[in-house]
């Protein structure tokens, strides 16, 4: 499947451009001085790689040039002839203002003019977007990419400026890896479907795990163990049962008996063990008091020396000094067992108040029970049983839900630990399979790698090297890198102007690997020869033409100060039949469309 032709309805504003089944070159001429160490010229040489993608159906967007400046292209309808693999052509018809319905028409000859086509001659008019689609996939029969669409590799054939900033990842591949790795393994000759279900496996085990993390989330962060849940709801059901038949039965003598257990049973045992806690506490506390008031010390050696004065006893200064001493010690003694009795006593009163707090409770509830056995009025008995009840049901409704969440953290933590061992099953196949096919020297993926590398070298007279791996996480790595004399990866590969070369190595390799299957035949190139030095160009320029020989269609484009030098003797770089379109600044007749920049 090649490029034929590309025109519109108005071709004094846009000039037809007839494509050649060889090499097809976009030449733009800088005429004028003042243009020529400007970055950008705004010829349109990159603007007709973006009109082929708009002819091939791509979606509608705000930023894209016909649509950002609708008032100056809203009339034009464009149609793009492309020539299929049994030589019959089919022609794509789609206008911009109405740019989501498409025509088609299949006709043997090529360079035909349909912009007078009355609606009753097309094949298929203005069908939905989706569905025309749909149409020029099952047209362009490109099957080496089944499962996917046309659309889905054609960033490979329309590579633009900004398709060079990596050899893999284009510009369109914007989402998640999920969505284009496995298409590249795919056209590289990997089991690209091993890889897909790897990514949904991913995709399931995130999902599973974002789930049972809101459930917990929902237990409130205390996840209980299941059976002490089903143990405790039994037991609630069961109370909840009798209850209930009390209620039925209207008869609340069993009821009375349960509460006069209850009352003798538990809470006057209780009552009577927390008074005698009580009761101990007290006379600790008593017998505490008691001690802090007898640790007083009554002696004072100056009163005494002043008695013994008056009695004629001498009383000398050694011996008050030893008095005082004495005190000064039983002192120290006595304050350091008054700071042990001080905290001891405190520890009673914070116990008392436990002890009465206690005994409040259940005095309140002996209270309630009491009154509940004396009173003759059953309504009130009724009423107090159903808020029992109404209590007993939000709790099983309760522990019921706990249950239903903690069944279905079960079932997800089961699922979670199914998705990782097939996970990882996928992560060993994976593995064995690329290992096959790096091995494999007749295998998809060596040829291309041998293409890719024979293009580099030649061009740059250094190997290249094409690795396909898979990571700890079981993700495929792809890497095209440039090797130096020894046959160690450089960092060559990270300047523009060889990562570009990659990218046109890559694009012609895998085109010529399946020339043979029913793939697509051409490729754009935007701006092959910038910052290559010249005898570099006249290698690639060689390359270019060889694979044009091979039957693929390489259409690229280039200003004329990025033509490989010649000699007079040597002619011209491109023959005439070569350059399809040549584009120029002396005024709007020599940009892709006849009119003043926008």
């Amino acid at each position: 499947m090649k490029l034929s032709k590309l025109y519109c309805n108005q071709p004094d504003l846009f000039e037809p451009v007839d494509f050649v089944p060889g090499l097809n070159v976009i030449l733009a001429e800088i005429r004028l001085p003042g243009n020529r160490k400007k970055d950008t010229h705004n010829l349109g040489k990159t603007t007709l790689g973006r009109l082929l993608d708009f002819c091939f159906l791509a979606r509608r967007d705000a930023k894209f040039f016909l649509f950002k400046h609708l008032d100056l292209f809203k009339e034009f309808v464009f149609f793009l002839e492309i020539e299929l693999a049994d030589a019959s052509y089919v022609t794509v018809r789609r206008s911009v203002e109405e740019a989501s319905k498409i025509s088609f028409k299949k006709h043997q000859a090529g360079r035909q003019d349909l912009t007078a086509l009355s609606a009753s001659e097309w094949d298929h008019l203005d069908m939905p977007f989706d569905h025309a689609r749909d149409m020029l996939d099952s047209l362009l029969d490109w099957r080496a990419l089944k499962p996917w669409s046309y659309r889905k590799g054609l960033g490979y054939q329309l590579r633009s400026q900004e398709d060079f900033r990596d050899v893999f990842h284009l510009r369109k591949f914007a989402a998640a890896h999920s969505d284009w790795k496995p298409f590249l393994a795919h056209i590289l000759g990997f089991n690209a479907q091993l890889v897909t279900s790897h990514y949904e496996k991913e995709e399931q085990l995130k999902e599973k795990e974002a789930t049972a993390q809101i459930v917990k989330n929902e237990l409130g962060g205390s996840i209980e163990d299941i059976s002490k849940v089903e143990g405790i709801l039994l037991l609630k059901q069961q109370e909840a049962d009798k209850k209930q038949k009390l209620l039925d039965d209207f008869d609340f003598r069993t009821q009375d008996k349960d509460r006069t257990k209850q009352l003798v049973d538990e809470i006057d045992e209780q009552i009577a063990a927390l008074n005698a806690e009580r009761y101990s506490l007290d006379q600790n506390k008593k017998k505490i008091l008691a001690s802090l008031e007898d640790d007083q010390i009554l002696f004072n050696p100056d009163e005494a020396q002043r008695l013994f004065q008056q009695a004629g006893v001498l009383f000398r200064g050694q011996i008050k000094k030893d008095f005082e001493q004495l005190i000064a010690f039983n002192r120290a003694i006595t304050e350091e067992r008054r700071g042990y009795l001080q905290e001891e006593r405190g520890e009673i009163e914070t116990e008392l108040k436990r002890v009465n707090a206690e005994l409040n409770v259940l005095g309140k509830r002996r209270s309630d029970i009491l009154a509940f056995l004396s009173t003759t009025d059953v309504f009130n008995k009724y009423k107090q049983v159903s808020d029992e009840m109404v209590t007993l049901r939000a709790d099983i409704t309760s522990l019921e839900r706990q249950r239903g969440f903690l069944h279905r953290l079960q079932e997800l933590r089961t699922d979670i630990r199914t998705l990782t061992e097939e996970r990882g099953h996928l992560q060993t196949q994976i593995e064995a399979n690329v290992e096959l096919q790096n091995a494999d020297k007749t295998s998809l993926f060596s040829s291309i790698r041998l293409f890719f590398s024979e293009i580099v070298e030649d061009v740059i007279d250094r190997k290249a090297l094409l690795s396909v791996s898979s990571n700890h996480l079981g993700h495929l790595e792809f890497k095209a890198e440039i090797l130096d004399e020894s046959g160690n990866t450089t960092s060559a590969d990270l300047g523009h102007t060889y990562r570009k070369l990659l990218c046109i190595a890559f694009d012609l390799a895998v085109l010529r690997a399946h020339l043979d299957a029913k793939f697509p035949r051409f490729a754009f190139h935007d701006g092959v020869f910038e910052s290559l030095d010249n005898r570099k160009k006249d290698n690639l320029l060689a390359i270019i033409r060889r694979y044009a020989d091979l039957d693929i269609q390489p259409v690229i484009t280039l200003i004329d100060s990025d033509l490989p030098v010649r000699g007079e003797k040597d002619g011209p770089v491109f023959d005439a039949s070569e350059i399809v379109l040549t584009l120029h600044d002396e005024n709007e007749q020599g940009r892709l469309f006849k009119m003043r920049a926008w």
